[in-house]
């Protein structure tokens, strides 16, 4: 039986565990998708002595049935939609154009929030780990590797305490190498696997990036 987590610190404490061939290593950069990868990714960070800041990533929603993707969003105008999602459901081009419009103002405003006047990190030659709270369809990560590929990195480790066995396994072909701590079989939804999902705030995401960017390493 594939035991739960506590909240998503406690997940990153796990995560970082399969992660130690990567501490203390000035070419190692941690990247969180945010909302709820930063809790995770922060303690990932702090166990592996690594830089920290986020990488900010957007699902496209079917509209009328929003948690159902139809592609993603990503820093640095990639867009990945997914043709059979966008046939199988009928969504018109222009859903589809109103949609990322919407998710491309929202991805600008969680930037500026989260970052603030700092530079986006410079990952070009650099190992980045990229982390969230676990892969459900994993179309938000796609859109995230394909994003940071165009930036030049070293290496890009997708990690994540908890995933389907399939979307690791699709993940593999995207991403150097995958890390998923457990693949629980039958799995139904990230959310299933922590005693504390509720929702990470703005608030919290910009307090971690702020403790993270004070932090020596």
């Amino acid at each position: 039986m594939t035991s739960r987590f506590l909240d998503r610190r406690e997940a990153g404490r796990r995560l970082a565990a399969d992660l130690v061939q990567y501490a203390n290593r000035a070419d190692v950069r941690v990247l969180a998708l945010p909302r709820g990868g930063v809790p995770v990714a922060f303690e990932v960070a702090r166990a592996l002595d690594a830089p920290l800041d986020v990488f900010v990533v957007r699902k496209l929603g079917v509209p009328g049935h929003e948690e159902y993707a139809m592609g993603a969003i990503a820093t640095g105008g990639v867009v990945l939609l997914n043709d059979e999602v966008v046939r199988s459901v009928g969504v018109s081009d222009a859903s589809v154009q109103r949609v990322l419009r919407d998710e491309r103002r929202e991805l600008e405003r969680r930037e500026q929030r989260y970052r603030g006047d700092r530079a986006p990190p410079d990952v070009a030659g650099r190992t980045v780990i990229l982390v969230d709270d676990g892969l459900a369809t994993g179309s938000t990560m796609l859109a995230a590797v394909a994003a940071l590929r165009a930036e030049r990195p070293a290496q890009i480790v997708v990690a994540v305490p908890v995933a389907s066995s399939e979307s690791c396994e699709a993940m593999r072909r995207a991403a150097d190498k995958v890390v998923c701590s457990v693949t629980p079989e039958p799995f139904y939804a990230v959310g299933l696997w922590y005693d504390d999902f509720s929702q990470t705030s703005d608030d919290e995401v910009h307090e971690l990036l702020e403790q993270a960017a004070h932090a020596p390493h």
